[in-house]
C-alpha cells in the first residue's frame, strides 16, 4: 500500500500524467495506445516487407554468398552471429512495454484517487428500491435530482438503504457500487451544461428499470445561487 501511494503522489505531480475529467483521461489513454500501436505496426510491417524483398527467391538470383536465415533456425548470439539484433530489439521492447505500463498505471491511479477534498464538492448518494437520494454538504437533500456545477470536480459517496445497487452515468464516465452498510467513492467532472440520466446497473428488483435520476449540470454561478437558497431540508429538486 505504501508503494502504491508513493507512485500515486509521483504520478499526480508529473506533467506526463493527464489530469482533468474522467472522459479526458480515458481519451488520452486511448490516443497514446493508438499512436504507439500504429508506430509499432508500421515498423514491424515495414521490416517484414524489407526482409521478404531482400531474401526473395527467384530463378535469376545469383549466389551472392549471403548467409540467409533458414526456417526454424534459432539465431546465434555473438559478434558475427545472426542474433546480434536480438538483444537490442528485445531491450527496446522491454523498455517500451514497461514505460507504457508505468504510465498507464499512474494515470489510472489518478482516475481512482481523483481530486483532493479541497478541490471538489461532496455529495452523499443513497440508493433505495427504486430511486436515488442525494445529500449535499449543507444537509440539503433531494430525491431523484442531482444538481452540480459545470467544470468542477464532484465527489460522490455512494451507499444503499436496502439491497445492492449500482450508480452510473454513462455520459460522464462514472459508475460505482451502492452496497448496504458500506460507502464507495467515485468522482466526475461535467464539462458541459445539460441534463444527464443516472441509472442503476445492478438488477435490484421489479422496479430496477425505473430506478433513474436526473443529473442537472448548471453554470457555476447559477449553481451557487441555487445552492445558497437551499437549507437542511428535503425536496424533489
Amino acid at each position: 500500500m505504501g508503494l502504491r501511494y508513493v507512485l500515486s503522489a509521483l504520478a499526480l505531480q508529473s506533467e506526463l500524467i493527464p489530469r482533468g475529467s474522467r472522459t479526458f483521461v480515458f481519451q488520452r489513454i486511448f490516443v497514446v495506445f493508438l499512436v504507439l500501436g500504429t508506430l509499432v505496426g508500421i515498423v514491424v510491417i515495414t521490416y517484414m516487407l524489407y526482409t521478404a524483398y531482400r531474401y526473395r527467391d527467384g530463378e535469376d538470383r545469383a549466389d551472392d554468398g549471403v548467409d540467409r536465415p533458414t526456417l526454424g533456425e534459432l539465431p546465434s548470439v555473438g559478434s558475427g552471429g545472426g542474433g546480434r539484433k536480438l538483444l537490442p530489439s528485445f531491450t527496446l521492447s522491454v523498455v517500451i512495454v514497461i514505460s507504457l505500463i508505468s504510465w498507464t498505471y499512474g494515470t489510472l491511479l489518478f482516475v481512482e484517487e481523483g481530486p483532493s477534498a479541497e478541490e471538489s464538492m461532496e455529495v452523499q448518494v443513497e440508493g433505495y428500491q427504486f430511486g436515488w437520494e442525494f445529500t449535499y454538504e449543507n444537509g440539503h437533500t433531494t430525491d431523484g435530482v442531482l444538481r452540480v456545477p459545470a467544470g468542477e470536480p464532484v465527489r460522490l459517496r455512494v451507499t444503499s438503504a436496502d439491497v445492492f445497487h449500482n450508480f452510473g452515468v454513462p455520459e460522464l464516465k462514472v459508475k460505482t457500487d451502492a452496497i448496504p452498510g458500506q460507502r464507495t467513492d467515485t468522482w466526475f467532472v461535467a464539462n458541459e451544461t445539460g441534463n444527464y440520466t443516472a441509472q442503476c446497473y445492478e438488477l435490484c428488483g421489479a422496479g430496477h428499470s425505473y430506478m433513474t435520476a436526473d443529473v442537472v449540470v448548471m453554470e457555476p454561478d447559477e449553481y451557487r445561487e441555487w445552492y445558497a437558497n437551499t437549507s437542511n431540508s428535503s425536496s424533489a429538486s
